[in-house]
């Protein structure tokens, strides 16, 4: 018996069944799809700077053309949306963080707390725009405003797509399935949301000293 076994497990067919996602023989799919996210990543980071960069270069030709540019003012809530984006970026990489050293719990609640802070971020976004109308400036008020609203509009659609995908790692956490597959998504989510960050902090800089 003894020598039955060992020849089967030699063999193969005594062999206890692999784990999905933990056994060697899954490590080159893994690899393989790790590599597929990150290309997949950075040609929407491209594609995202390329276009951002486009409209930047439209900003400030718009803007030398005439004299027609009136300065839209910034709102207040604009620097408290800045601080909670630039919180909320520091709590996914913590999240990130504590995940590699084993500590589930701690990433769940982190990771959790930054979904919220980036969902408050936008909830943020919108009290600006309202806050605007207000005062009178929308879309089509000049050309300083119309930029304003798109290039915070464009900024916002990609920030919602991040949340979607730091809802889908958080719902997945929650669930106890966060396994080391799922574990390119957190590290393709935070890097992500790091480039919207650094997105933010551009248009900040666009609209107080250009805008």
């Amino acid at each position: 018996m003894p020598g039955s076994l060992t020849t089967d497990i030699a063999g193969g067919r005594g062999a206890p069944p692999s784990t999905p996602g933990f056994g060697d023989g899954d490590s080159g799919g893994r690899g393989a799809s790790r590599r597929a996210s990150f290309t997949g990543l950075l040609v929407l980071l491209a594609a995202s700077i390329m276009m951002f960069a486009a409209f930047t270069s439209a900003f400030f030709v718009r803007r030398g053309l005439s004299d027609d540019w009136v300065s839209t003012p910034m709102p207040r809530v604009l620097w408290l949306n800045t601080s909670v984006l630039l919180v909320s970026s520091a709590v996914i990489e913590m999240a990130r963080r504590v995940l590699r050293s084993g500590h589930r719990v701690a990433f769940n609640r982190l990771w959790t707390a930054g979904t919220i802070l980036g969902a408050l971020f936008l909830c943020g976004q919108y009290l600006a725009w309202r806050e605007l109308n207000a005062q009178g400036f929308y879309l089509a008020t000049n050309p300083s405003s119309s930029f304003f609203f798109l290039l915070t509009c464009v900024h916002a659609i990609h920030l919602l797509g991040g949340i979607t995908a730091l809802g889908y790692v958080d719902v997945q956490a929650l669930r106890l399935r966060l396994g080391p597959g799922k574990r390119t998504a957190v590290d393709v989510s935070a890097a992500f949301w790091h480039f919207l960050d650094a997105v933010w902090i551009f248009l900040m800089l666009l609209f107080v000293f250009w805008g």
